[in-house]
């Protein structure tokens, strides 16, 4: 099975690919997209529904997994993310994509075994899993395949 893990912003959203497969978990793809900074919102999600939709085109995920909403103190930055996981998910919906939604807790809680991890302790089980030589260079692209992994695990695929 194969599962896509988005980790959703305006700025930079990060994505991960995953097989899962008998007794084995392995990287398919990782990384970022980043609409330009300079373009008006309606364009940057553009761009980042297109890419999420290319990405899903080009690795034909079986499972489309994305970190849901959490709520701070800027209603600003809240809704910007609300904005980036809605043209994600809008990506997913248009081809016809299971759609899974993971709090940070129940990432951090499946991967490390505490809601409360600290991201490199996410980084370090991200790379022991995956058994991968050293941890993804960007942490979006890191949390992705986390939120990939979370999927894997709370629904028991074999690997």
């Amino acid at each position: 099975m194969r599962v896509l893990g988005i980790d959703p912003g305006i700025r930079t959203t990060g994505f991960g690919i995953i097989d899962s497969n008998i007794n084995r978990l392995s990287l398919i793809a990782s990384g970022t997209i980043s609409p330009k900074v300079s373009d008006n919102l309606p364009l940057r999600l553009n761009y980042l529904f297109e890419e999420v939709e290319l990405i899903i085109n080009k690795f034909s995920p079986d499972i489309f997994s994305i970190e849901d909403m959490f709520y701070s103190k800027n209603v600003k930055s809240s809704l910007l993310l609300g904005h980036a996981r809605g043209v994600s998910i809008a990506a997913a919906s248009t081809n016809d994509l299971l759609v899974y939604e993971y709090s940070a807790r129940k990432i951090k809680q499946s991967l490390t075994g505490n809601g409360n991890a600290h991201k490199d302790q996410v980084r370090f089980m991200v790379k022991n899993m995956l058994k991968l030589n050293t941890v993804p260079n960007s942490s979006d692209a890191s949390d992705a395949l986390a939120i990939a992994l979370c999927y894997a695990l709370q629904n028991k695929l074999e690997f």
